[in-house]
């Protein structure tokens, strides 16, 4: 068991899930207009929906391993070099953090749940970046392949549950903060920026 490794694995989401990106503004922003319990309900549905990516990508890749090693180690290869593509189109986008003043209607709890759930299984980013981001994790020889990958899609839920959580019940203190200090998305620009190639570097590693 490399704990290192899994230190690094929780770092590495903590970065990510505290970046600006459309999840975590959604989050945001619906704890805003509609109250912390709304923004809540969303977070639940958005994090159960990454039970099927991690699915997918633990029996997926893990086939895959069984089947032929250097097609695995393409698959990481490719992982990498998707996550400096990431890291690219961070730098080249905006770093300002923009909230939508577009009021929508009000939905029940239940509501927002399935709409978080839905937006995460639909997105064939989410597999993507998992499939990127998981292999270089793989923390143990005695696991099974299956069993590590469910534990790093776990502790990815629970890090990002236990962020997005903060982030709905702070959501009028975060938005006031990053309306004041508008240098706040620059750095969270470069935090993006520095994660994806220190991911990318340690998977080639």
């Amino acid at each position: 068991m490399n704990y290192d490794l899994l230190l690094s694995f929780v770092l590495a989401t903590s970065a990510l899930a505290c970046s600006p990106g459309p999840d975590n503004i959604f989050v945001l922003m619906q704890s805003i207009t509609n109250g912390k319990q709304y923004g809540l309900a969303t977070v639940f549905g958005l994090i159960s929906g990454c039970i099927v990516h991690t699915t997918l990508v633990a029996f997926g890749v893990s086939a895959i391993i069984k089947a032929n090693d250097n097609l695995f180690f393409a698959i990481k290869l490719l992982g990498a070099l998707y996550l400096l593509y990431l890291a690219y189109k961070v730098f080249r986008g905006d770093s300002r953090i923009e909230f939508s003043n577009t009021s929508a209607p009000k939905k029940s709890l239940m509501q927002l749940f399935k709409q978080g759930f839905i937006m995460n299984v639909l997105n064939p980013k989410v597999s993507i970046f998992f499939l990127a981001f998981f292999p270089g994790f793989l923390f143990s020889d005695t696991l099974s392949t299956v069993t590590q990958f469910y534990i790093l899609g776990f502790l990815f839920m629970g890090v990002s549950l236990i962020i997005f959580s903060i982030i709905a019940i702070l959501a009028g203190s975060i938005s006031d903060y990053l309306k004041q200090n508008k240098n706040v998305g620059v750095v969270l620009k470069w935090l993006q920026i520095i994660v994806f190639i220190g991911i990318a570097i340690l998977i080639l590693l």
